[in-house]
């Protein structure tokens, strides 16, 4: 399939259903007075990471082995955040289109750590390959784009779980789950700790740096800083849905269909919109029997209203039941498919974007300037674009002292987002963000007045790639 068909059939997976959600009138009932009460100080720490994600995982770990103090909060019962709970088990590219690594660090860490059943990918050799062979064996697995074999493997997402969970822990970091945050504390200017909720009640956890990563931006938003929110609406960056793994699936009798008879997978695609209301392709697993449908993808929702999530989670639920009636009478291979699991968490591409010192746009991404603040390179959309340097200033919110943000909803701009939000780039920025609270705190100044030529060191002895005069 080529690469053309593939973004096709990746615009064709968007569904416009958030002008049907019933959003409810809930104005006229008017308010209420809480009572002010004396809150308790569960715990004081260096650095606090609002958000298990992947870029409160790795800024947790970053920050624990600098020797901080650190806490991580997480609303669910595991970390990994969408790469886990969000089946977004398909880690996309990692590396650079001439196959070198370019994220790596605690992303890379991560990846290793995984189990050799638990992973699945295109060997060191094969990055950057354009042989045709390689190309045609790894595109229908997702991990070959633009006819250039790339570091983009499938995982399994209960593995990627425990290894997020051994490596928080092992580096001394103390986890607060089943914990929701529901606001900063903010004194003169300065984030001083949060409020959250669990079963033990409202408590207050003191810190000396705060990094949001709660993929949403509540705290900075909360705290009073800008946020952007504008979309890209020919992308499916902007989409929410709830995904979901099938099992007992052949992959190898699909994609040789899928692959091997074009004019057999036209009729079945048109077969499949014709009858299927919000019909998809899926993406092949870690291994042979399993598959991951990311969508359908809707758009027009709001992931930070109540009815939306709600209507998105019904959707989401009901459309994969449709699939799975019409894959196992229809597709080679789904005869005894299964629904393995619905995504414990729902996956929204973007909701907030911090307005920071710095942006990322699309023409400065385009230019191959390597920034001063570099803490970081992303790989590009395509073979004729530049890596692209992420900068620090991205991470820092303008008003707010001791507060970082690292994840999907760093400083960019709608372009930039469809890319510095997957899975590598918010380890990448969440690895950037520990390291500079742990040094902002054993320095005692403020991340924003951090030493940029430190935070950089730092991150290369932690295994991250740059590509500054700092780090040469």
């Amino acid at each position: 399939m080529s690469d053309d068909n593939a973004e096709r059939i990746a615009r064709d997976g968007v569904f416009d259903a958030g002008r049907t959600v019933q959003r409810r009138d809930r104005g006229g009932l008017g308010t209420l007075r809480e009572p002010a009460r004396e809150i308790p100080i569960f715990a004081t720490t260096d650095v606090l990471v609002v958000g298990g994600g992947p870029a409160g995982t790795t800024a947790a770990i970053a920050a624990a082995r600098l020797g901080a103090d650190v806490i991580l909060a997480e609303r669910y019962n595991h970390l990994g955040g969408l790469s886990t709970g969000g089946l977004v088990i398909w880690i996309d590219r990692m590396s650079g289109w001439d196959g070198d690594h370019l994220i790596r660090g605690l992303a890379e860490e991560l990846i290793d750590r995984l189990p050799r059943d638990a992973i699945r990918g295109p060997s060191r050799s094969l990055w950057g390959s354009r042989e045709e062979d390689a190309v045609a064996a790894w595109a229908p697995r997702a991990s070959a784009h633009h006819g250039v074999v790339t570091w983009a493997p499938m995982i399994d997402p209960e593995w990627l779980k425990l290894v997020s969970l051994d490596m928080v822990t092992d580096a001394g970091v103390e986890l607060l789950l089943h914990s929701w945050v529901v606001a900063p504390l903010v004194e003169d200017g300065r984030a001083t700790g949060v409020i959250l909720e669990s079963k033990q009640g409202r408590v207050a956890v003191r810190a000396r740096v705060v990094i949001d990563t709660t993929g949403d931006g509540d705290m900075f938003a909360a705290a009073g800083e800008d946020a952007e929110g504008d979309i890209d609406t020919d992308t499916i960056h902007h989409c929410a849905n709830t995904a979901s793994l099938l099992a007992g699936v052949d992959s190898d009798r699909w994609l040789a269909f899928r692959t091997g008879d074009p004019a057999a997978f036209k009729e079945f695609m048109r077969r499949g919109r014709e009858s299927v209301r919000h019909f998809i392709l899926p993406m092949t697993g870690w291994r042979d029997d399993v598959i991951v449908f990311m969508g359908p993808r809707f758009a027009g929702f709001d992931v930070l209203k109540i009815d939306d999530l709600t209507a998105l989670e019904l959707l989401s639920r009901q459309s994969v039941v449709d699939l799975l009636n019409f894959y196992r009478a229809n597709a080679p291979g789904f005869e005894k498919a299964w629904i393995m699991l619905t995504g414990p968490q729902l996956g929204a591409r973007h909701s907030r974007r911090l307005v920071g010192v710095k942006r990322m746009t699309g023409p400065e991404t385009k230019s191959g300037q390597i920034l001063d603040d570099e803490i970081g390179v992303s790989p590009s959309l395509g073979p004729n674009l530049p890596a692209v340097s992420v900068p620090y200033g991205a991470l820092l919110p303008r008003r707010t002292d001791n507060l970082l943000v690292a994840g999907r909803h760093i400083s960019t701009d709608a372009q930039t987002h469809s890319f510095m939000r997957e899975i590598p780039q918010c380890w990448l920025t969440g690895h950037a963000a520990g390291v500079a609270a742990a040094l902002s705190v054993q320095a005692g100044v403020a991340p924003r007045n951090l030493p940029v030529a430190d935070l950089q060191a730092k991150l290369a002895a932690q295994g991250a790639y740059l590509r500054t005069a700092a780090t040469t």
